[in-house]
């Protein structure tokens, strides 16, 4: 309302555009006042001016991908007390808002051909520790150049992505090579992990799965036409796309979009806030999983 009066104040007036509002002309040129001299205001008013400075920067920090929501909790860890209706209200007033995910499609061919590894997650995305579910899969990103494909790998436990790889096909070796630098990365335990995929025939190849069982790893592949056996990986590539590809593009070429997910990943492994894992990021949470274990021997 005080903006509609400053915008047209000019062509009708103050006292006219007042009485059509019914808003008294001393509420207006009180704000005015308020606005030129910020310790004249109220102090909720100055309140507001210290959390609007709060709530843009934590909004600017993560890539201006977070909600009210996800703000708040933020500014939580940050010891900032404030109501979440609160940052909903600002937010709304400086015109914030998060990433909406929108509708994703399949990227993986199924090899019906091919003989495929049992289903052994049966859906059940949850693990008491690293290292014993990994979920993967693929998505595909339109450039000027054509389009290029980008592989995760993600450990379930946290959701962390510990591998990544972007390719201009989408061949085995490209996925290959998302798995090579989890296995390099995390330095699994042979005998003791699961990797899940859909059936794909990159992941069901002769050579992807032979890297598997050379590595210790026991495979599992999901149902043919069934988007929930593998619903972790394509969560996790959905907020890939709404958080980073449709924000920020069009995409120039491959380069541009891997040094854009090398951004994101460091992001989302080390600040992005997962409410799945209590609203913390993924390191965090593994790091705290660790910490655990630790302290049960220092007090012995």
């Amino acid at each position: 309302m005080i903006a509609f009066i400053d915008d047209h104040r000019g062509e009708y007036g103050v006292e006219p555009i007042c009485r059509v509002l019914r808003i008294a002309p001393s509420t207006y040129h009180a704000r005015v006042v308020q606005r030129a001299d910020p310790a004249k205001a109220s102090p909720r008013a100055q309140q507001d001016l210290v959390l609007t400075a709060q709530i843009r920067r934590v909004h600017e920090a993560n890539f201006g991908v977070y909600g009210a929501r996800k703000v708040w909790r933020q500014l939580a860890r940050e010891g900032v007390a404030v109501a979440r209706c609160t940052v909903e209200r600002l937010m709304r007033q400086m015109g914030l808002h998060g990433a909406v995910r929108g509708k994703e499609r399949r990227t993986t061919i199924a090899d019906k051909a091919t003989p495929c590894p049992a289903d052994k997650v049966n859906r059940q995305f949850r693990t008491l520790q690293p290292n014993v579910l990994w979920v993967a899969d693929f998505t595909y990103v339109a450039t000027w150049q054509g389009f290029v494909y980008v592989a995760f790998v993600i450990d379930v436990f946290a959701r962390r992505i510990v591998g990544w790889r972007v390719s201009r096909t989408a061949h085995t070796d490209f996925v290959l090579d998302a798995l090579e630098q989890a296995l390099h990365d995390r330095r699994p335990l042979k005998g003791g992990l699961i990797h899940h995929s859909d059936r794909g025939r990159q992941y069901v190849s002769i050579l992807y799965t032979e890297r598997l069982v050379e590595a210790g790893i026991e495979p599992s592949v999901g149902s043919v036409g069934d988007s929930y056996d593998n619903a972790l990986a394509e969560t996790v590539i959905g907020l890939f796309k709404t958080e980073v590809i449709r924000r920020r593009g069009p995409w120039r070429n491959m380069e541009a979009v891997e040094f854009a997910t090398l951004e994101w990943v460091d992001w989302y492994n080390h600040r992005r806030l997962l409410e799945p894992i209590g609203n913390m990021p993924p390191a965090e949470a593994e790091v705290r999983y660790y910490a655990q274990l630790e302290t049960p021997a220092l007090a012995a």
